[in-house]
C-alpha cells in the first residue's frame, strides 16, 4: 500500500508504465521493419513486380501494427462500460475474420481455414470485442504455423451447450513443457513468451481483457505439434438466427 501511495505521489504509475513499456516494444518490430522496407524501395535495381510486392508487404505490415494500437485503445475504455452484449453467430463472426485477415496469410505462404459446422451456435458477446481476439489468436498462429497445414479456426459447445469455444489451432513445433506450463498458468500477462520469441505476451493479455469484459475466458493447448488458442463465452439461451 504504501509503495502505490508513494507511486501515485510521485506522479508515476509503475503499472501503466510497465504496460506503455510493452506496448513500445510489441510495436518496434513492425515499425522497424517498415523503416527497412522504406528504404528497400529505394533500390533503382527493383522491377516494378518487386516494388509492388514491396508495397503489399509495407501494407499488411503497417495494418497489424494498426490492429496493436486499436486494440490497446480499447482496453483502456473497457472500464467504461461501453461494450454492450447481444446474441451473436460465431461462425459466421470466424467466417469474417479469416477473409479479413487471409491477404496477410497468402502473403507470408500461409493459409486460414473455418471448420464447418452443420447446427450453427448462438453466443452472447460483444462482437467488436471478439473480432479483435480472434485477430490476435491469428496474429499469432501466422507466424508459428507449418507452411503446408492451414490454421484451423472453429467453434464448439462446452459444458453440455452452456458454453461457446471459439479456436484457432496451429501447426508448427511443439511448445516445450516449461514454455507451456509457464504460459498456460499465467496467459494474459503481458510479458515474453521465449518459446515464441516474437510475442512479447501483450496481444494475448489483452485478449483476456477483452474476454473477462465478456464474461468470457482465454486458454492454451498444448500439442505434439503447434498449439490451440481459445476464447470461452456463454451460450444464449435464445433460439438460433438461422
Amino acid at each position: 500500500m504504501k509503495g502505490s501511495e508513494h507511486a501515485h505521489q510521485g506522479g508515476i504509475d509503475y503499472k501503466s508504465l510497465s504496460s506503455l513499456m510493452i506496448a513500445a516494444h510489441e510495436l518496434k518490430s513492425p515499425l522497424s521493419l517498415l523503416r527497412q522496407l522504406a528504404l528497400s524501395l529505394e533500390s533503382e535495381a527493383l522491377s516494378e513486380r518487386e516494388q509492388r510486392e514491396i508495397a503489399l508487404h509495407m501494407k499488411l505490415v503497417s495494418e497489424r501494427a494498426l490492429r496493436l494500437t486499436t486494440d490497446l485503445t480499447k482496453a483502456q475504455r473497457l472500464d467504461d462500460g461501453l461494450f454492450t452484449l447481444e446474441p451473436i453467430n460465431p461462425q459466421q463472426l470466424c467466417e469474417e475474420v479469416a477473409f479479413e485477415i487471409s491477404p496477410l496469410y497468402r502473403a507470408c505462404g500461409r493459409q486460414l481455414m473455418v471448420v464447418r459446422r452443420q447446427r450453427p451456435l448462438l453466443a452472447i458477446a460483444n462482437k467488436d470485442l471478439l473480432r479483435r481476439i480472434l485477430l490476435n489468436f491469428a496474429d499469432n498462429a501466422l507466424y508459428y504455423s507449418d507452411e503446408m497445414t492451414p490454421v484451423e479456426l472453429s467453434v464448439s459447445a462446452r459444458e453440455h451447450g452452456q458454453v461457446i469455444r471459439l479456436g484457432m489451432r496451429d501447426y508448427g513445433p511443439a511448445l516445450p513443457i516449461d514454455a507451456w506450463r509457464s504460459l498456460h498458468e499465467g496467459i494474459g500477462r503481458p510479458e515474453q513468451i521465449h518459446a515464441r520469441p516474437s510475442s512479447s505476451g501483450l496481444g494475448l493479455s489483452i485478449a483476456r481483457q477483452f474476454a473477462e469484459a465478456m464474461n468470457g475466458t482465454v486458454g492454451v493447448t498444448r500439442h505434439r505439434n503447434g498449439a490451440s488458442f481459445h476464447v470461452d463465452i456463454y451460450a444464449s439461451k435464445q433460439l438460433s438466427l438461422i
